[in-house]
C-alpha cells in the first residue's frame, strides 16, 4: 500500500461509507502517540465514565504536559537554545471548532489554554505574549518551567552547541490524543515543547491544525509526531484525513502519508514521522519512515502499548 498512486483510489467519496461508518459506533476508545499509558488510561477512564472525547482528550494529555520525566511535553520541556520554554498546542472538538497557541511561556498546561481559545475567542491561534496575557486573564498562572533537570541538561548542550535530531530519542517527539466517545464523537489533542534546543521561535506541526492533528467526525481523525518540519510540509494530518474520507482504511492512509515524505525528501533517513489515525468505525492505523514508533490504546479496560509498522525495518 505504501506509496500507491492517489489515482488508483476512489476520487469521489462515497457518502455511504460514512454512514457505514457511523453505523458501527464500537466502543469508547483512547489512542496517543508513543507509551504514554497514563494519559491513555485517563482519558479512557474519563470516556467510560461516560466523559465527551473533547474532555477526555484535553484532561488526557495534560498528564503528560504535568510529566516532570517528559522533557517533550509541558512542564519540563526541554529549552530552545535560549533557553526559554516554550510550548505549542492544539485541540479540536467533534463539531470542527480549532484551537491552538504557540510559543507560550510560563504556562503548565497549553492545550487547556488552547481550548479556551476555541470556545472563547473568534479566533483559532494566539501566539507569544498575546497566548500568555489570554491565559493569565482566564485564570491560568504563571509557572517556572524549565526544571533543574533540563536547565542541566541545556548548560551541558551548550558546551558544544551541536545540533542533529535523534530518531526515537524524545528530544523531538510529542503527545497527540484521538479519542472516540460514548455517543460515537471524535475529538483530538497535541501537545509539546518541540524540539530540543531550537532556534529561538521556531514552531513545529503540533499547533498547526491539519499539520499536527486534524479530524472530521463523519470521518476520523489523525495525529503526528517527529520532525514537525517535515509533517508540516505535507500537511499530513490533513491528508491522511482526506484520504480516510475517499476510502482509504486508517492504515493505507497513515502509509501513504509517510510515503509523500519519503519520496520528496532524499534526507528522509536522518529523521522520524510518525502518524496515527483511527476513523469513525474505531479501526486504528499508525506508520512511521524508522522502526521503533508506538502508541497507547485503552478500550474496554484494557491499556496498550503498540509496536508501529514502518518504511525502514533496520
Amino acid at each position: 500500500m505504501a506509496g500507491m498512486a492517489l489515482g488508483t483510489i476512489p476520487s469521489v467519496f462515497s457518502h455511504s461509507t460514512v454512514k457505514n461508518m457511523k453505523s458501527e459506533n464500537p466502543s469508547p476508545i483512547a489512542v496517543a502517540t508513543w507509551n504514554f499509558q497514563d494519559a491513555t488510561k485517563m482519558a479512557g477512564t474519563m470516556l467510560y465514565d461516560g466523559a465527551s472525547a473533547l474532555d477526555a482528550v484535553e484532561k488526557g494529555v495534560m498528564v503528560e504536559e504535568a510529566n516532570l520525566n517528559n522533557t517533550t511535553v509541558g512542564n519540563g520541556g526541554a529549552p530552545d537554545r535560549d533557553g526559554n520554554v516554550t510550548l505549542d498546542a492544539s485541540i479540536m472538538s467533534p463539531d470542527g471548532n480549532a484551537g491552538s497557541v504557540v510559543y507560550l511561556k510560563e504556562i503548565e498546561h497549553p492545550v487547556s489554554v488552547a481550548r479556551k481559545v476555541m470556545e472563547e475567542t473568534p479566533h483559532v491561534m494566539l501566539a507569544g505574549e498575546g497566548a500568555l496575557q489570554f491565559a493569565i486573564q482566564n485564570g491560568f498562572k504563571r509557572k517556572n518551567l524549565l526544571t533543574d533537570t533540563s536547565e542541566k541538561a541545556w548548560k551541558e548542550w551548550l558546551k558544544k552547541k551541536e545540533y542533529k535530531p535523534i530518531i526515537n530519542i524524545e528530544n523531538h517527539d510529542t503527545i497527540g490524543m484521538l479519542c472516540i466517545d460514548n455517543k460515537g464523537d471524535i475529538a483530538g489533542a497535541c501537545t509539546t515543547s518541540g524540539l530540543a534546543y531550537k532556534m529561538n521561535g521556531r514552531v513545529g506541526d503540533s499547533p498547526i491544525i491539519g499539520a499536527g492533528l486534524y479530524l472530521d467526525n463523519e470521518v476520523g481523525g489523525a495525529v503526528a509526531t517527529g520532525m514537525g518540519e517535515a509533517i508540516m510540509k505535507s500537511v499530513g494530518s490533513f491528508l491522511i484525513v482526506e484520504l480516510m474520507r475517499q476510502g482509504m482504511s486508517p492504515q493505507q492512509a497513515c502509509e501513504e502519508a509517510v510515503m509523500r515524505t519519503v519520496n520528496k525528501d532524499p534526507d528522509h533517513k536522518d529523521f522520524q514521522i510518525a502518524y496515527l489515525a483511527m476513523n469513525k468505525a474505531g479501526e486504528i492505523g499508525s506508520y512511521c519512515i524508522h522502526k521503533g514508533f508506538t502508541y497507547a490504546k485503552y478500550q474496554d479496560g484494557e491499556n496498550t502499548n503498540n509496536a508501529s509498522p514502518s518504511y525502514l525495518t533496520d
